[in-house]
């Protein structure tokens, strides 16, 4: 054995230990610990370059979470059977790593850092993204990397009124609320996730208990890097520094910096005159300036800018836009605005924009989700796009990046929970958010969006939906700070927080929080949310004024669905062998039909276009799983003739025997002439036998002749032949 293995246990109370060990796997990266829970297994790996490239002025930090299929003993799909391109799901806990390790760096360290998470066990029931930024956090805590944490990512849940850390999926099930929370021993870092329109109370709540059990986690890493001996973290220098310079810069450009924040300009005018006073100084600087100052310049002018609107803000209260901090800006949307689509809605708030679409779609629309940890369908789906001019930037559109699949999920968890049920919205629903313009909270606009065109597609959402984004300036020298509703990309930059709240009028939906400051007070945190619940208020007044609630059908276009159950028996024969009734029924009507298996019973849905193809394909499966009841008349079709009658089918797949002497009143000698396949003729279900054989008639629908019940009225053993003649008849075409 050419390894030394160390290990840490952290007790969960209710659940499994955790138990983080290193020196045993990858030991060449620069650090390494495998985390496991039960059967549950994360391999987290960090290298940092051991020099900053030049000229990179922030963070290179990429977080890459993978699960392999064999970690949950299944093989990947597709023609090459190998594990491809990060799943949306793998994304967004990326996500969640970078977002709770990045703000706790050095701000002056500059080397490529590559973070790896790899699920390589999993147990089904323990949700890996709640330990991977443990993980992560654990493999930079006993490696030299510079950083000020350790920090540790939870998953907090109400669960039968009771809040649990770290839930498995069966228990998750029944939450009222989920976050996700980041920290460190001593601060919040980040918290996202969902809820079921709860109050600004419950959510510190919640974020409060998460955090106890954080510093526990914390705990256990700095025990595992001691016995490690990890004592010095790496020196390091990668930013030039010249004093003077940046004096230089903040005499010259303060002051001008300062007057034009104060101006209330729009974005792309401000912006331009911050550039013109750069430009003034810049060439005090001569033609010829080497790498260092050209990156010191850039450095030192974006820090008068972090200054200048800081301090305004601070001092004057005073925003970019010359709004005040809790001013949400002006409104303005418009629904139906895309007359082809099933819904449709703008949202505009000051500079940003979405113009969002709903589509309305079958059980064959549903997206199937194909993951190592997380497979099975989809029936809500939401896209958010954010292509280049929505800044006015020139940029390649080269499918969604981690950012848009993180604000479209953002959206997604916003608006999921005011959906009717299931027996009231049969549909798959696409919503797409198209951003046409962005200053500040893109994703905000979308929940706002995606609510009016949900309602103006008539799907009768519980309630309408909005989002706002939340900043903070907060000076750590004296503890003033101000807090900003509906923030500036700008005020998001520049700014300590961003933290976007969602939500009804009776409540909190979701949220999304990242800071860059130590030491949040859970004063402060409560002063945000409730700043942010009037703002939300707000929106959604305005919103009303567009569009109080669903309409009251769907839009003349758009398509139908009838949804209903049948008996568990009945789905083959709706099927048929091969699909072979199903598909004809398809060809016949134009209809799509879905049958799938729910709580013992068959779920059949029929989507068309128009109501007609809903009719016809609805009466054929209602033909199918009918029960032929005695007594009843049926309109039948010929199916076969045989010397000694015809085969009926009264209901599809459904043949009953017409006997010849049960044509008519009078003694009939042959079959010749009488009938041809596929004649139309009333019968009536006389009996059903033993075995399920339909005896039919149709002179007991004719007229009787007088005199004819005499004459015709059963007699001794003649009767009794007539009967075994007719059940001889029967079996001849059984075995036909």
């Amino acid at each position: 054995m050419n390894y030394k293995e160390f290990k840490v246990t952290v007790d969960m109370g209710d659940n499994a230990p955790i138990e983080i060990s290193t020196g045993k796997m990858a030991k060449q990266a620069d650090g390494s610990v495998v985390l496991k829970q039960g059967n549950t297994m994360l391999l987290a790996t960090v290298v940092s370059s051991k020099e900053a490239k030049s000229g990179v002025d922030f963070l290179p930090l990429s977080v890459d979470y993978q699960e392999k299929y064999a970690a949950a003993g299944r093989i990947p799909g597709g023609f090459l059977r190998r594990e491809g391109r990060l799943s949306d799901h793998e994304v967004l806990i990326c996500r969640l790593v970078d977002r709770a390790l990045r703000p706790l760096f050095p701000e002056d360290y500059h080397a490529d850092t590559q973070v790896m998470i790899s699920l390589v066990s999993s147990d089904k029931e323990t949700m890996p993204d709640a330990l991977a930024g443990l993980a992560a956090s654990a493999a930079i805590s006993v490696s030299d990397i510079p950083f000020n944490g350790p920090i540790s990512e939870v998953r907090v849940a109400k669960i039968d009124d009771k809040l649990v850390i770290n839930p498995t999926v069966s228990e998750l099930e029944k939450a009222t609320l989920e976050f996700i929370i980041a920290g460190s021993a001593e601060d919040i870092v980040m918290v996202e996730g969902e809820a079921e329109e709860i109050s600004e109370e419950e959510m510190i709540e919640a974020i409060a208990f998460a955090h106890e059990a954080i510093k526990k986690q914390v705990a256990a890493q700095n025990e595992l890097a001691s016995l490690v001996g990890v004592e010095t973290k790496r020196e390091y220098s990668h930013e030039p520094v010249d004093l003077e310079l940046r004096q230089q810069i903040f005499e010259a450009s303060y002051d001008k910096i300062y007057q034009i924040s104060k101006s209330g300009l729009p974005k792309h005018d401000r912006s331009a005159q911050f550039e013109a006073v750069g430009d003034e100084f810049y060439e005090t600087l001569g033609e010829e300036v080497d790498e260092d100052t050209e990156f010191l310049f850039k450095k030192y002018f974006g820090e008068v800018q972090y200054e200048a609107v800081r301090n305004l803000l601070l001092d004057e209260g005073i925003r970019l836009d010359g709004r005040n901090s809790q001013e949400v800006r002006t409104i303005w949307s418009e629904i139906d605005y895309l007359p082809a689509a099933h819904g449709s809605a703008v949202f505009t708030r000051g500079e940003t924009q979405s113009l969002t679409s709903v589509t309305l779609g079958s059980k064959d629309d549903e997206q199937m989700i194909d993951g190592a940890f997380v497979h099975g369908y989809k029936d809500f789906i939401l896209h958010y796009n954010f292509p280049g001019f929505s800044t006015g930037e020139v940029r390649p559109n080269r499918g969604p990046g981690r950012r848009e699949v993180g604000h479209g999920h953002l959206a997604l968890r916003s608006l999921k929970n005011v959906l009717p049920e299931e027996s009231e919205n049969p549909y798959t629903i696409r919503i797409v958010s198209d951003i046409l313009e962005s200053n500040g909270s893109s994703s905000m606009a979308t929940v706002c969006a995606g609510s009016l065109a949900l309602m103006d597609a008539g799907i009768k959402v519980k309630s309408a939906v909005s989002g706002i984004a939340m900043g903070l300036i907060y000076s750590e020298k004296d503890g003033r700070y101000v807090i900003l509703s509906d923030i500036l990309g700008d005020e998001d930059h520049l700014g300590d927080m961003d933290f976007k709240v969602t939500g009804t009028e009776k409540g909190i939906l979701a949220c999304q929080m990242d800071l860059k400051i130590n030491g949040l007070k859970w004063e402060l945190l409560t002063e945000a949310l409730e700043q942010a619940k009037e703002a939300r208020l707000h929106i959604l007044g305005e919103m009303e004024k567009t569009i109080a609630e669903p309409r009251t059908d769907l839009k003349p276009h758009a398509p139908r669905i009838v949804s209903f159950k049948v008996d568990k028996e009945d789905i083959g024969a709706i099927i048929g062998p091969g699909g072979k009734i199903i598909q004809e029924m398809q060809r016949e009507t134009g209809a799509t039909i879905s049958i799938e298996e729910v709580d013992n019973k068959g779920v059949v849905q029929i989507f068309a276009e128009n109501k007609a193809a809903i009719d016809a394909a609805q009466e054929q499966i209602n033909g199918i799983i009918a029960k032929p009841e005695v007594g009843v008349v049926y309109e039948g079709k010929v199916k076969s003739i045989m010397p000694f009658g015809v085969f009926v089918e009264i209901l599809p797949g459904k043949d009953g025997l017409l006997h010849i002497s049960e044509i008519a009143w009078k003694r009939i000698e042959t079959m010749e002439g009488l009938f041809q396949e596929g004649d139309e003729v009333s019968v009536k279900l006389m009996n059903i036998d033993r075995q399920g054989k339909m005896k039919l008639s149709r002179k007991v629908l004719l007229p009787k002749p007088e005199g004819q019940e005499k004459k015709n009225r059963p007699q001794g053993k003649g009767t009794e032949r007539g009967n075994n003649k007719e059940k001889a008849e029967e079996k001849s075409k059984d075995k036909e």
